[in-house]
């Protein structure tokens, strides 16, 4: 419990002053593809190969992602790189204490990080597909990097090669005397290796795959859930027509 508690605590520290200085646009509601396994299967993908070198998932082993839909052996071949063991948890490659020097902070755990990030601004799920998808070129930072969901965001944008580099354009005009800037849109300043939609695409994998992480037993408890009101609703129906067939005759 107490690794629990400290591994949320990681996660709202890290991105602390997130909604209180991170209003810069507007969250976009992220695809729900906690049901598509292929969608699930890229977005394991890229959380190994992209997310896994800094950021552990503690709480979540390898030998789970047969739920969607990968066999052991698949598991070991293509996503194995930080442990030998399928029943392992996923940790990260980094030296803590390395990541804390280079980036301020240890990387929190992503095992829940897609429940703990609701706001006011939406839910989890859409405060990250936005935030990776809002990196821009900023080389006043020492990571050379910045985010518009999460100003002086201190990890830098890990899969710039895909999206490319962009600068984010914005309109300045007066408001109560004061000069106030508004998000416009995006100038691709170089190109990535895929195109803006198959990038917005792989983020929105990800994102599923973060929301399944974080409770892969989700759609089970909805289907579950389902059946239940089902049952409910016609067990109402039953006992209310016995209940009139027992006092019909009373007056």
């Amino acid at each position: 419990m107490k690794k629990i508690i400290l591994s949320l605590a990681l996660a709202l520290g890290f991105v602390a002053g997130a909604h209180a200085s991170g209003d810069t646009i507007a969250w976009d509601q992220a695809p729900n593809k906690t049901n598509d396994l292929a969608a699930l299967q890229n977005g394991a993908k890229i959380f190994v190969n992209h997310c896994l070198n800094c950021h552990s998932a503690a709480y979540m082993r390898f030998n789970r992602l047969k739920d969607i839909g990968l066999t052991e052996q698949q598991i070991k071949d293509n996503l194995l790189f930080t442990t030998d063991k399928v029943g392992d948890t996923m940790k990260a490659n980094i030296d803590p204490k390395q990541a804390k020097e280079w980036f301020g902070a240890t990387p929190p755990d992503l095992t829940v990080i897609a429940r703990s990030r609701a706001g006011h601004g939406g839910t989890g799920a859409d405060y990250l597909y936005t935030y990776m998808r809002t990196f821009y070129r900023d080389e006043t930072k020492a990571t050379g990097w910045n985010n518009l969901v999460f100003p002086n965001v201190g990890m830098p944008h890990v899969l710039w090669e895909m999206q490319g580099v962009r600068r984010p354009i914005f309109e300045t005009h007066e408001e109560h005397g004061h000069h106030v800037q508004t998000f416009k849109g995006w100038d691709q300043v170089t190109p990535g290796k895929v195109s803006p939609l198959e990038y917005d695409q792989a983020m929105g994998d990800l994102v599923g795959y973060l929301q399944w992480m974080g409770e892969p037993a989700q759609n089970t408890r909805v289907r579950i859930g389902v059946w239940v009101l089902l049952f409910l609703v016609g067990f109402m129906v039953i006992a209310w027509r016995l209940n009139a067939s027992f006092w019909k005759d009373i007056k």
